[in-house]
C-alpha cells in the first residue's frame, strides 16, 4: 500500500468517521475499489488508526464545552463519568453476547471465527446503512423539542444501542446514538457530547484489541509492526484534520434541524454500495 493509498482513506476516514453516515462503510468500500481486503489484519489495524486520529479530533474539538458539562466541578465530574462508563459497560456486555450468537448461530461456532469476517460482507453492509438512515430520518422529526439531560435509563439505552454498531459495519455509531438520544428527549447539545465522549472512551479498547489481532494472526516481527505502523501514523494525523471539518459540519447539521438530511445520504449510499460491490 502506497501513502497515496493512505492518504485517500485517511481522508475518507476523517470527513466520514465523525458524521452519521459510517466511516466504516465509506472506507471499506474505497478499499476494495483499490483492490485490499476489508477483513485482512493489516487493513483492519490502519482503520483504527485512523480512527485514533479522530478520537483525537473529538478530544480538541469538544474539550471547551466538555470542561463546562464533565468538568465544571468534582460532582458533574463523577455523575457524568459514570453514565459514561455505565453505557460503555453495557456496550461491551452486549457487544461480546452479539458476537458469540453471530458466531454460532450463523457460523456454526467455528473456532476460527472472527467478527471482522463480516466487514466484507456487502449486502450487510448496505442494509446497516439503510437502517440507520431511517432511523435518522425518524429522530429528526424530535429534533429541536428536547430539553433533557442523561441520567440512568438513557445511558443505559444509549450504550445497548451503540453495541449493535460494533459488529455491523455501516451502522453508524455516531448516528445511532445521536438519533437515540433524540428520541430519549435529550438535547442537541447533550446529545452530541455524550455520543463522542463514549467514542473517545471506547476506541483506546478496539485500538487494543486490533493490534493484538495483528501480531497474533501474522505473527509479525518488530520490523514489520514498524513498516505498518509508518503509514498508519501519517493516515491518522491526516484523519485528525479531516475529522476537525467533519465536527463543524455535523454541529452545524444539528444545531440548523437538518439531521435528516444523513439520514438521506445513507439510504443513497447503502444503494451505492449494493451497485459497486
Amino acid at each position: 500500500m502506497s501513502l497515496l493509498h493512505v492518504l485517500i482513506l485517511a481522508i475518507v476516514q476523517g470527513l466520514a468517521e465523525l458524521l452519521p453516515v459510517s466511516s466504516s462503510a465509506h472506507v471499506i468500500l474505497a478499499e476494495k475499489l483499490m483492490g485490499f481486503d476489508p477483513s485482512a489484519p493489516e487493513m483492519t489495524f490502519l482503520l483504527v488508526m485512523l480512527h485514533t486520529g479522530t478520537m483525537f479530533a473529538v478530544i480538541v474539538y469538544f474539550w471547551k464545552s466538555w470542561k463546562k458539562t464533565y468538568f465544571s466541578t468534582w460532582q458533574d465530574f463523577k455523575r457524568q463519568a459514570f453514565y459514561v462508563i455505565l453505557a460503555t459497560g453495557i456496550t461491551g456486555v452486549l457487544g461480546l453476547a452479539l458476537q458469540a450468537i453471530i458466531k454460532h448461530v450463523f457460523f456454526g461456532g467455528a473456532s476460527s471465527f472472527e467478527i471482522e469476517h463480516l466487514f466484507s460482507n456487502s449486502k450487510l453492509m448496505a442494509a446497516a446503512l439503510a437502517t440507520v438512515g431511517i432511523i435518522i430520518i425518524i429522530a429528526s422529526r424530535f429534533d429541536g423539542k428536547q430539553t433533557g439531560e442523561i441520567n440512568f435509563k438513557r445511558a443505559s439505552i444509549i450504550g445497548a444501542v451503540q453495541a449493535f454498531c460494533l459488529p455491523f459495519r455501516g451502522f453508524s455509531r455516531s448516528g445511532a446514538t445521536i438519533s437515540t438520544s433524540l428520541f430519549l428527549g435529550i438535547s442537541r447539545q447533550k446529545a452530541e457530547e455524550f455520543s463522542f465522549a463514549l467514542a473517545v472512551v471506547l476506541t483506546p479498547a478496539v485500538i487494543v484489541k486490533e493490534f493484538y489481532r495483528l501480531i497474533h494472526s501474522q505473527g509479525l516481527q518488530s520490523s514489520q509492526i514498524g513498516h505498518l505502523m509508518m503509514p498508519s501514523l501519517f493516515g491518522m494525523v491526516f484523519s485528525f484534520f479531516a475529522g476537525l471539518a467533519a465536527l463543524k459540519w455535523l454541529s452545524s447539521w444539528l444545531e440548523h434541524g437538518r439531521w435528516y438530511l444523513f439520514g438521506i445520504y445513507c439510504l443513497a449510499f447503502s444503494v451505492v454500495v449494493l451497485l459497486v460491490s
